[in-house]
């Protein structure tokens, strides 16, 4: 990850649920930098055209219009160029099979939306602060982030 702000990419159709996910992130202590996406194929255009430094993180809802998240990390995980981009899923689904599935696809966290507003901005940061050793992979133990 690079010096200064932490350059974020979220990929979500749900307009309350980025707008949660934007004023968290302003409310942490950590600086950094928000581009949003609301579908599967924009993330994929974003991320394929991008001639600039990737983000340093991907923040990935599963359940999204056009091309679901699940679709978009197998296809990220299968190009050597995103291969180490550390990928968040982002969802409100608690599926074990499926997060099982994601880990095994190369998913970097995966963060349960929690139910109250109020957690959020902990959640978050916590998948922030996981990037600090982005170069080992979590546990399956310790894949998940939810908010207690």
């Amino acid at each position: 990850m690079s010096l200064g702000p932490i350059n974020l990419l979220l990929a979500d159709d749900d307009v309350d649920d980025r707008f949660f996910f934007e004023d968290s992130l302003s409310r942490l202590p950590i600086e950094t930098n928000l581009t949003t996406v609301t579908n599967g194929v924009e993330l994929m255009t974003l991320l394929m055209t991008s001639e600039d430094k990737l983000p340093d993180v991907v923040f990935l809802d599963l359940n999204m219009p056009l091309k679901s998240g699940f679709e978009c990390l197998g296809e990220l995980m299968a190009d050597e160029k995103f291969r180490n981009l550390p990928i968040i899923i982002y969802s409100t689904s608690m599926d074990e099979p499926i997060v099982n599935s994601l880990y095994d696809i190369g998913a970097f966290r995966y963060i349960r939306k929690p139910a109250e507003y109020s957690k959020l901005k902990d959640v978050i940061c916590k998948g922030l602060t996981s990037l600090a050793n982005k170069s080992e992979k979590p546990t399956k133990d310790n894949f998940v982030i939810q908010s207690h």
